[in-house]
C-alpha cells in the first residue's frame, strides 16, 4: 500500500538516511531503518536530492500550476478543432 508523503517529509527522511550513511551504515540498511526501500530512496534522491524544504514547496506549487495550464491548453485546442470543423461544413 502506497503511503502519500509530503515533500517536507521526504526531504527530512533523505537527510536522516544521509546521516546514517555517514555514520557507517549502507544505504540499504539506512533506508530500511527509515521504513522505505532502497529503490524509493534512489527515486526520492533523484527528485528531491539537492532541494531544501522551501524549494520543494515551490516545486510542488509549480507542478500543480503546470498541470492546470496543460489542461487549459488541451481544452482550448479541442474547442479550436471543433470550431474549425464546424466552419468547414464537415459536421
Amino acid at each position: 500500500m502506497k503511503k502519500v508523503r509530503t515533500a517536507e517529509e521526504i526531504i527530512l527522511k533523505l537527510r536522516k538516511i544521509e546521516t546514517l550513511v555517514n555514520q557507517g551504515k549502507t544505504i540499504v540498511q539506512a533506508s530500511r531503518e527509515e521504513g522505505i526501500s532502497d529503490y524509493t530512496y534512489y527515486r526520492w534522491r533523484r527528485e528531491y536530492g539537492g532541494l531544501n524544504i522551501d524549494q520543494a514547496k515551490e516545486l510542488k506549487k509549480l507542478k500543480q500550476e503546470n498541470e492546470k495550464l496543460k489542461k487549459a491548453v488541451a481544452e482550448l485546442t479541442l474547442d479550436k478543432l471543433i470550431l474549425n470543423e464546424a466552419l468547414s461544413g464537415k459536421y
